[in-house]
């Protein structure tokens, strides 16, 4: 199976792990409890190696592949961290090895699939497969209608696809596993205004507007946004929708059923 890999974060990917914000450390805790062992743990799609980085403290060996080697490359090193440049849906990665599955804010971009197949091949039996993501920020009443405009108006044509699987939550996601209960999970951050012009600027749809209109579509809305703001430097509690889906692998499932 042919899977070609969409690449939207290369550019500029020390922006990203700089202003993407972090996961809920109770989320990592959950998922080492229901792994059991603590062996291996494969960080999929791991972009800056944001949540390899949390990872590495539950588990002896993690490892955190991405198909951009850009992103690799920018990643933070730690000893326990084993790096590589591989596709979700090919991750060289020896059969029946790993303990837990993550895949943070990046399953809507995988052919679900082959992905699967993947997943089922890596994974030891009762083994745990955990997909999450956020959607749209939340700070104030005058900044957020800024920030949904940009979103929904600007942005909406250059979205790729995939975001709305995003934007459901992945609630639609059906995988050959055990389905777990999830957490009830947010995530929160303070910040200042350059944090979430930076945050504003990651967004692929921004990319994809800059490429195809030659023009910055954060630049005009910035006034606005500090007169909303108020001094760039003050923080402001920042808000996001948390979405988690977990599953176990079965024992006694055989690969690929």
């Amino acid at each position: 199976m042919t899977v070609t890999f969409k690449d939207y974060f290369s550019e500029d990917s020390s922006q990203y792990g700089r202003y993407r914000p972090d996961y809920p450390a109770a989320l990592y805790a959950h998922l080492a409890a229901l792994s059991g062992q603590k062996l291996k743990a494969w960080d999929c799609a791991t972009g800056n190696g944001q949540a390899a980085l949390q990872l590495a403290e539950y588990f002896a060996e993690v490892i955190a592949t991405d198909a951009s080697d850009a992103q690799i490359r920018n990643a933070v090193v730690t000893d326990n961290i084993c790096y590589r440049v591989a596709s979700a849906e090919n991750s060289g990665i020896a059969s029946d090895s790993i303990n837990l599955i993550a895949v943070a804010q990046a399953f809507h971009w995988f052919n679900i699939e082959a992905f699967s197949i993947e997943a089922d091949r890596v994974l030891k039996e009762g083994g745990i497969l955990a997909i999450w993501t956020y959607n749209l920020l939340s700070i104030s009443t005058g900044i957020d209608e800024i920030v949904n405009h940009l979103y929904h108006s600007t942005l909406g044509d250059f979205w790729p696809f995939e975001r709305r699987m995003v934007e459901s939550g992945y609630r639609d996601i059906q995988l050959p596993f055990q389905e777990l209960d999830a957490p009830a999970l947010h995530m929160s951050s303070e910040w200042c205004l350059p944090q979430l012009i930076g945050y504003l600027g990651t967004w692929s749809a921004v990319k994809k507007y800059r490429h195809k209109t030659g023009k910055h579509p954060i630049e005009p809305l910035y006034d606005d946004i500090r007169d909303a703001w108020g001094e760039p430097d003050k923080l402001l509690p920042v808000h996001w929708p948390l979405s988690v889906r977990i599953w176990r692998k079965q024992e006694g499932r055989r690969q690929c059923d």
